[in-house]
């Protein structure tokens, strides 16, 4: 009984915790070094430099203008094609730049990561990764293809993931906070969940996300 309590203590803390880094996102100055620095193992292999912290000013910004992104998802027999883009020529320019980025942190292997079950294969599997980039007035057009299944897999997933976020904003991050929180629950027989067998998320042939 006091192992069960102690359990449910502990998950309920990571959950607060999950969800207070997602709420500091939607406030007008996101979130900071201190808040970074705060976040502990949850900042997962992220540096906490000058370059990591413009990465998440950049999320943020898309985040909160979610609603004037329009994003379009191609899967392809061997990874997916993407287009990103928006009217608005700041949030246009907010996409160029987190694309820009990102492709230059996956060929590096420097990981940026907030709450997301597919980015962790990705820069495990970088080397098995052929990407493009085609910047258009309105945003970019990613196609990103590789030979291994599993990786295949994962780029669809995160293609799921980032509509998603496209799609709801700050809800979806912090419904990705609590997913992640709570994949963090102890598995096995004494806590009765048995073992964690999500599969990463799965999408759809092609996808169409317009506000």
């Amino acid at each position: 009984m006091k192992r069960i309590s102690k359990i449910a203590v502990g998950v309920v803390t990571s959950l607060g915790l999950g969800l207070a880094v997602a709420a500091a996102w939607a406030q007008p100055g996101g979130m900071g070094p201190g808040m970074m620095r705060g976040m502990g193992p949850m900042a997962g292999n992220m540096q906490h430099d000058d370059a990591t912290f413009a990465d998440m000013r950049l999320v943020h910004e898309l985040l909160v203008n979610n609603d004037r992104i329009k994003r379009a998802v191609t899967n392809l027999p061997n990874g997916i094609r993407t287009v990103t883009e928006s009217d608005d020529p700041q949030v246009a320019q907010a996409i160029k730049a987190h694309v820009a980025s990102m492709t230059q942190r996956l060929s590096t292997g420097q990981e940026f990561n907030m709450f997301s079950h597919t980015l962790p294969t990705l820069f495990e599997n970088k080397d098995k990764i052929k990407t493009a980039v085609e910047t258009t007035e309105k945003g970019s057009v990613v196609t990103q293809t590789s030979d291994d299944p599993t990786v295949v897999a994962a780029l669809q997933g995160h293609a799921v993931e980032v509509s998603e976020k496209a799609r709801d904003g700050m809800v979806a991050m912090m419904r990705s906070a609590r997913a992640n929180m709570v994949g963090m629950m102890p598995r096995g027989p004494r806590a009765g969940t048995g073992q964690n067998t999500t599969p990463a998320p799965q999408a759809p042939a092609s996808t169409d996300h317009v506000h």
